[in-house]
Order: C-alpha cells, then sequence, then structure tokens
C-alpha cells in the first residue's frame, strides 16, 4: 500500500473519474465526499485555496481510495469546514488503511473529524461519540414517501396543505421555482440567515469572507452536475422562503434555508421543502440529504438516518495531547447528571472549532 498527498488541482481526469466511480460504489454520493468539493474549494481565497489535500491511496499499484482534507498546523480537518456536513475515505469495498499510516503520510500529527460517516471500519476505533443525521429517501417515489410518513404518525403533510391554501388565499398566488437564477433571492437568503445568526447568539459564517465566496462560486458554477442550486417560494409576488442546496450525483444536501419572518405562519420553509420533495424525482434527485443534528422539522421529513461520528486519530504530539484532554473533560461532564449544564463543554468544543476553521 502507497499513499500520495495531491492538491485538488492535480487530480488527473483518472483520479476524478476513478473517485466518482468509487463514490457509487460505496454509495457515499454526498456531494462534501466527492472531488468536485475539494476543487470547488481551491478557488476560494479562503484557508483552503492552499491548505486543502487529497490523499490517494494505491493498492496493487491503481488508486483504491480518496480523502480531501484540510491541513494546517500539523492538524487535519475536514475540507470547507465548518460547511462540511461529511467527512470519509472514499475507498474500495474491503480497502484496510491504518489512520495513522494516513496521517504520517500527511506530515500531520492529528486529524479531527465531525461528521465522519459510521460503518468506516479504519477509523471507528477512534470515534468518540456519534449523532444522526436525517435523510428524505426517495427511491420508492414521493407517494411512498409520503405513505410513510403518514403511517408514521406524522400529521404535517396535511398541515401543509391547509397552510398553503391559507397563505395562497391571504397573500396571493403561490409559485415554487427550482434552479432559481435570480441574484436578488440569493442575496435575500443570505441576509435573512446572517440576520439569524445574530439573534440567536451564533457565529456568523459569512463575516469570515471565504464560505459566502463559496457559496457565490458554487451558485454561480451550477452546471446540473455539480452546484449549489437555489429553491424559492414566493407567495403573491414576495419572496417567503429560500433554500440553497448543495447538489451532485442524484443527491441534494440540503444546505442553507431561510424565510421571511413576515410569512412564519404559514412555515414557509415547510412548504417549500414538500415542492422540493414532488420536484426531486422528475429531475433525478433520490434523496434530500437533511444533514446531521436533531430538530423536530428533520424528524417529520426523514425516513431514513445515517449515524456519523465525532472523535479524532493521533500520532504522539502536541497537539493529540491537547484534543485528548478536550474530549475527557467533555466525557465527564456529559457523563454527569446536570442538564444543560452537562453538554457546554461538548459546545464550547464545537464553538472553537467553528473559529479555528474559518480563520
Amino acid at each position: 500500500m502507497r499513499f500520495e498527498v495531491l492538491a485538488p488541482d492535480d487530480l488527473t481526469p483518472v483520479h476524478v473519474e476513478t473517485w466518482r466511480r468509487l463514490q457509487r460504489e460505496a454509495g457515499l454520493l454526498s456531494p462534501f465526499l466527492s472531488p468536485d468539493w475539494a476543487r470547488a474549494l481551491v478557488r476560494s481565497e479562503g484557508p483552503d485555496r492552499v491548505r486543502c489535500k487529497v490523499v490517494v491511496v494505491h493498492q496493487d499499484d491503481a488508486p483504491a481510495g480518496y480523502m480531501a482534507v484540510r491541513l494546517r498546523r500539523g492538524v487535519a480537518s475536514p475540507p470547507g469546514a465548518p460547511m462540511c456536513d461529511y467527512q470519509a475515505l472514499v475507498a474500495r469495498a474491503g480497502l484496510r488503511v491504518d489512520p495513522r499510516a494516513l496521517l504520517q503520510a500527511l506530515h500531520a500529527g492529528r486529524l479531527d473529524f465531525d461528521a465522519l460517516l459510521e460503518g468506516e471500519p479504519n477509523f471507528a476505533p477512534f470515534a468518540r461519540g456519534s449523532s444522526l443525521a436525517h435523510v428524505v429517501d426517495l427511491k420508492g417515489g414521493v407517494e411512498a414517501w409520503a405513505a410513510g410518513r403518514a403511517s408514521g404518525g406524522s400529521d404535517f403533510l396535511k398541515d401543509g396543505l391547509k397552510k398553503r391554501r391559507k397563505l395562497e388565499r391571504e397573500q396571493g398566488p403561490v409559485r415554487f421555482v427550482a434552479g432559481s437564477a435570480s441574484r436578488a433571492d440569493f442575496d435575500t437568503l443570505i441576509a435573512w440567515k446572517r440576520a439569524r445568526w445574530r439573534s440567536t447568539g451564533q457565529t456568523d459564517l459569512f463575516d469570515a469572507g471565504w464560505p459566502l465566496q463559496v457559496l457565490e462560486d458554487l451558485f454561480q458554477a451550477d452546471d446540473g452536475a455539480f452546484g449549489a442550486k437555489l429553491f424559492t417560494l414566493h407567495a403573491g409576488g414576495r419572496l417567503a422562503a429560500a433554500h440553497l442546496a448543495l447538489c451532485a450525483e442524484g443527491v441534494a444536501h440540503a444546505w442553507f434555508i431561510a424565510h421571511d419572518d413576515r410569512f412564519a405562519r404559514y412555515s414557509p420553509g415547510v412548504l417549500l421543502l414538500l415542492d422540493m420533495i414532488d420536484w426531486a424525482p422528475k429531475a433525478g434527485i433520490s434523496e434530500i440529504d437533511l444533514g446531521p443534528g436533531e430538530s423536530r422539522f428533520k424528524h417529520s421529513f426523514a425516513n431514513r438516518t445515517r449515524a456519523t461520528a465525532h472523535g479524532f486519530v493521533g500520532r504522539p504530539s502536541a497537539a493529540s495531547l491537547m484534543r485528548a484532554a478536550a474530549y475527557r473533560l467533555r466525557s465527564v461532564a456529559e457523563a454527569l447528571p446536570l442538564g444543560s449544564v452537562s453538554a457546554l463543554p461538548g459546545k464550547a468544543m464545537r464553538r472553537l472549532d467553528v473559529m479555528r476553521s474559518l480563520g
């Protein structure tokens, strides 16, 4: 087995096609695990322009696995973080890799992961915790999905129809647009999202500059095969909700969604996602991935989940010792019966990771 470290722009057409083939064979079709994501990042002015690297695992003199990372000061992390929702080694079935050998090839002391797809045997021993991602699986069609949600006791579909009728009756004609090219609507979505982050005390990712550039580039470059596709819902000629999804290989990954608070009583985000679900199979999309994290919104729509893991792999280094100490503190706190207080170290750790990623 041999490791090769390349910049995304140095991937040959053979590398790109092999990577995509391995994605399909492994069922790892998330846009975040594709060569296109890594190559999009190096076009930005952000940290990944020079720090994004691709580890190519060679077996029997042929590429057998690919993993993109951001390499900074001896620490490897998800490329595009904090906007990258999944990580994985995209590899041939049964490929066994020593993650520490991968780190050695990168000349790194540590590799952090916060949403590594579980079921990855190479990294499983290094997981420190897990969470679920939620997926709208449309392989059986929209009717089968709707029947499954109804049989599961969910009544949000019926509520959605009522709210749509009420919205149209009170605000005017409702219009759904898939793949909107409206820069004005894109800018409005960004403004809504930033206002929401400020009002809830969350970090404004776009203050760093480069995350917004990545979104703008992907929005403008959407060619149907890979890109950020904008979905909008208008009522009475006014934008009520907007959703930017990262799309590739039959998957639309829900990325940024927001709505006009003046329409909040109609749940426009729900109505927009319902329209997206109806549109998806006709456009060759069999899966709308709602990403990791818990919310009533995701539970209502999802008919499938996938497990993700957080943790790190470390070689003997100061960086590994610091990360291990942080996880020990987090583990002790989470084991205590202190309610929301027990979650504070984990939240602080994630917030620090976000801040570090943006710099």
